[in-house]
């Protein structure tokens, strides 16, 4: 351990903060301005470890977390950058802005695959507005001061929780009713805590929720599960901070429960596990018992290699931690920008994967999150003369879906399921009748304790 005096402070970087950092006062006018156009309608935010010890701030033009955490004008379509960028010019009022900038956030598809309206569920007939239950085994939970990160990412499908519009966000702080709900739904194995990330709360405040849930003695619940990236924006979060300890015992409590504790890492690129401190917080974190899962998406301008690929699998595994899923990009944001079509994605996916041994293959995708399940692209093959993307549910709002085949035909420039039209003359996929696929959670989902 460092000593305290010698621990990094974290400091974060806001649009407010940027004037006074070197590196930005460094950058073209016309780069700078840019990043302020974007950052007024997709939430920006960096911190000093991104800034310092990951940019390659000599090639920003071309570094993956320059373009991660920095907004470039092309995240915007040319329409909405213009309605900002002549706003801010003209130094309108900052109420005329944010009135724009709102309804453009409206158009970027803020809650894609039916967040909002399917994935809310109830208890004792109350909405309960910071929990999703789209899965029959998993609840995800976010607690409402984890709902911001240590940076932002730029692709990030969440944006819509960080723009300050409440209609948007999942958020709340009532501990007891995630203890209830997971009680009465007695098919919920695991509990999520995502964002945001929760990993931004102090550890007594992490603690109140666990807590809860340890203590309550729920019979079915099996796994708790942490979504963060701060492993990847601030590892220091495990080591110095002043309650890194505090938040390992925490881990070390789920764990001796006897239940799992499954942290899942957001890695983007094989150099976010190259420096001394995330290895050393990577350590930490597997000393408690915890298994760390490694996920990100395919994003074009940032890791859209098979090399890429391999390489930091590889390196996950070398460190202990298991590669889980390659995502696609989601139907929102600036998905135009970082979205790489099904094709490309999975011949990235196939040549990385051939290119590791059996220890990494633990790894799924390309898998879409769709408003029916994930979605994984498993081949791209000729069947009956016709060349079809082979297609599978990982995980279905409609279990009896999982794993099921499917086919649809190749499209070359297709990226997201709705790009998609079912092979051999079928008129819809199977999971398109709404009466299997539109199922309130919590409510119609097959129960198998039963």
């Amino acid at each position: 351990m460092v000593s305290d005096n010698a621990a990094p402070k974290y400091r974060p970087i806001t649009l407010n903060h940027l004037d006074k950092l070197p590196q930005y006062q460094a950058l073209p006018e016309e780069t700078k301005f840019a990043i302020k156009v974007v950052g007024t309608v997709l939430p920006f935010r960096s911190n000093n470890y991104v800034v310092d010890e990951l940019i390659d701030w000599d090639h920003y033009g071309q570094d993956a977390f320059f373009t991660l955490n920095f907004g470039r004008q092309e995240m915007l379509r040319d329409r909405h950058f213009n309605t900002i960028a002549d706003l801010l010019r003209s130094n309108a009022d900052t109420k005329v802005v944010q009135e724009a900038a709102n309804k453009i956030r409206f158009e970027l598809n803020p809650h894609p695959a039916g967040q909002q309206e399917l994935n809310k569920p109830t208890y004792k007939g109350e909405a309960l507005p910071g929990m999703q239950h789209k899965y029959r085994e998993t609840v995800l939970f976010f607690p409402s001061q984890g709902q911001t990160c240590h940076a932002y990412c730029s692709y990030c499908f969440r944006w819509a929780q960080f723009v300050g519009i409440d209609e948007l966000k999942f958020a709340m702080k009532e501990a007891d009713q995630l203890v209830g709900y997971v009680k009465e739904h007695q098919e919920v194995s695991d509990v999520l805590f995502t964002g945001g990330d929760p990993m931004i709360m102090k550890a007594k405040t992490f603690q109140t929720y666990i807590d809860a849930l340890i203590d309550s003695d729920i019979e079915n619940l099996r796994t708790i599960r942490i979504g963060s990236k701060a492993l990847g924006y601030w590892p220091y979060r495990f080591t110095t901070d002043k309650d890194a300890d505090d938040m390992l015992r925490l881990f070390e409590k789920v764990v001796k429960s006897g239940r799992h504790l499954a942290f899942m890492a957001h890695f983007n690129h094989p150099k976010e596990m190259e420096t001394k401190a995330v290895q050393e917080a990577i350590q930490r974190i597997r000393n408690t018992g915890a298994q760390i899962r490694t996920q990100s998406p395919v994003l074009c301008h940032i890791n859209d290699s098979s090399r890429l690929w391999a390489d930091m699998w590889r390196k996950q595994v070398q460190q202990g931690c298991v590669p889980y899923y390659m995502f696609q990009v989601r139907d929102t944001g600036a998905q135009h920008f970082f979205g790489v079509s099904l094709e490309r994605a999975y011949r990235i996916f196939h040549d990385a994967y051939k290119a590791v041994s059996g220890v990494a293959r633990t790894v799924r995708g390309p898998s879409m999150s769709t408003l029916p399940g994930k979605i994984e692209v498993t081949g791209i093959n000729e069947i009956a003369g016709q060349k079809v993307f082979t297609l599978r549910m990982l995980q279905a709002r409609n279990p009896d879906h999982v794993l099921k085949p499917f086919f649809a035909r190749f499209d070359d420039d297709a990226v997201w399921l709705d790009d998609l039209v079912p092979a051999f003359g079928e008129d819809m996929f199977f999971f398109e009748d709404p009466s299997k696929t539109n199922q309130k959670p919590g409510s119609s989902l097959p129960n198998p304790t039963k």
